[in-house]
Formats: structure tokens, C-alpha cells, sequence
């Protein structure tokens, strides 16, 4: 539908042809409205670069929605744009292999874990900001799962506790993700590993007073079923921090002021 601009000045379209405004220039522009078939774009060789982006965007995309299923069970500390920030991060991994041609570069997290180290699942509220003691991550032999400690520390002067918030847990979480390869004969990307791909585990502390000093904390997390991932699965780890409000005998999830982070890729 046209959209009028003044008198008669608009942008929209009306029939076959579409008014529009270019950045930076001046006036309005009209062209007919019309583009490729889809026939076109999956058949004709002028499209053969957009073939091959289009089959990596898909492929970024089933590893991205790889991770997010398997850290599922947290998925109240993911942000609204963590799926464009996996895709960003993926697509980066995937131009690193330089073994297969265009349109089948494979994604391997074991050849480059740094990218996805220190992502935090909402980049609005870093772990870093709401956590400031120091941790260590340290890895279960045969990459198991790993184990989480953290020192005393008081909350109210370490943590950025949210208004109203009267406890606190600690999380350790472990996902074991394949790395993906393009099928010549699907036309898909696939997991390597497909049965280890998405095991997950997730520990979690007991609830903490904020107001009281914590003791040491020693959180270990496992895959499921000590699941022993093998060479072409890497492990993420990610560490997070909940708040609650206890009324009576129950604890309330706060909605905001959670934070998650992958931490460690192994």
C-alpha cells in the first residue's frame, strides 16, 4: 500500500510499480516491482554465489539452534537477539575452513572454540558486570564436564543484586556440540557426531542468602551419562548467575538480572 508524503510525493507501491526514497539521495524513485523466481535463483548460474550463501546461512543456523536447544533449560538468560549473535559468531567459524570449496565450508567449533568464548547469552547484561569475583573452570578428564569454583566472597559487595532480590544460585552448565559438515548428497549441513550432539548437563548451587558471606563453591557439571565426547565434539561451558525472591517457603525466578556467559570451550 502507498503511503503519501506530502502532497503527492509517497513510498509504497501501487500496482506494478514500487516509489521508494535511496539513502542519500534526493527526490523519490519508481521502478516495476518483480525479481527473480525461485526457479531462477536454485537453477540459473548467475545465482550460484547466492546458492552457496544461502546453504552456510542454513548451516550456521542448524549449529546456532544446536547450541540454543541444549542450553534450553536456561533459556530465561537468553536475550531476544542471541540468535543473530550466534549466527555472526558461527558464520566466522565457518570461514575459517579453507579444506572445502564455497557453499560447503564446514563449521568446526573444535578448530576455533575462541570464537564462541565469552559470549555472553544477553549482551545487554554481561556475567562479568553481575559476577565480579574470580572463578576458575577446570575440565573433567575426558572432557566429562568440568567443575566450577568460586572462593568466599559477600554477595552485596561481588554481585549486582537486583532490587528485592533475597538469594541467589550459581550454574554450571556443559552442552556437547558437534562440528558440521555439508552432505553432497542432502544438500544439508549435518553434525559429525550426530548422537553426542545437544547432550547436555546443568548443576546448579543451593540458594544463598545475599546477605550472608557464602562459603567456597565447588560445582561440577557433567554431560549426561559422563558422556565421553569424541575429537569432532567440542564442549561449551557456560557459567550463570540466578536471583530470587523467597516468600515463605518458595523461591521466585527474578525476570531480569540474570546472566549467562560461555566461559570456556573445550
Amino acid at each position: 500500500m502507498a503511503r503519501q508524503k506530502g502532497l503527492i510525493k509517497y513510498v509504497g507501491t501501487i500496482g506494478d510499480v514500487r516509489h521508494f526514497k535511496i539513502k542519500g539521495e534526493k527526490g523519490y524513485f519508481a521502478g516495476l516491482v518483480g525479481g527473480p523466481t525461485a526457479e531462477q535463483v536454485l537453477t540459473a548460474d548467475e545465482f550460484k554465489r547466492t546458492r552457496e550463501n544461502m546453504a552456510e546461512f542454513a548451516g550456521c543456523a542448524s549449529v546456532g539452534k544446536a547450541i540454543r536447544a541444549a542450553f534450553s533449560p536456561l533459556k530465561h538468560m537468553f536475550s531476544r537477539r542471541l540468535t543473530g549473535t550466534l549466527m555472526g559468531v558461527i558464520k566466522k567459524i565457518n570461514l575459517e575452513d579453507g579444506s572445502e570449496a564455497r557453499g560447503q565450508r564446514a563449521i568446526l567449533i573444535t578448530q576455533v572454540p575462541q570464537y564462541l568464548e565469552g559470549l555472553d547469552f544477553d549482551p545487554r547484561l554481561s556475567l562479568t558486570s553481575v559476577l565480579r569475583i574470580p572463578f576458575t573452570l577446570t575440565p573433567l578428564a575426558a572432557r566429562i564436564g568440568s567443575t566450577l569454583a568460586v572462593p568466599v566472597f559477600q554477595p552485596q559487595n561481588f554481585l549486582n543484586v537486583p532490587t528485592g532480590a533475597t538469594h541467589f544460585r550459581l550454574v554450571n552448565a556443559v552442552s556437547a556440540i558437534s562440528d558440521y559438515v555439508f552432505n553432497a548428497e542432502s544438500k544439508v549441513y549435518e553434525p559429525k557426531v550426530a548422537d553426542q550432539n545437544g547432550v547436555s548437563g546443568t548443576a546448579f548451587t543451593d540458594y544463598i542468602d545475599v546477605k550472608l558471606p557464602t562459603e567456597a563453591i565447588s560445582l561440577e557439571a557433567k554431560l549426561l551419562n559422563d558422556l565421553e565426547p569424541s575429537a569432532d565434539v567440542a564442549v561449551l561451558n557456560a557459567v550463570g548467575v540466578e536471583f530470587y525472591q523467597k516468600v515463605g517457603d518458595n523461591y521466585y525466578l527474578f525476570a531480569s538480572g540474570n546472566a549467562m556467559q560461555l566461559v570456556d570451550v573445550f
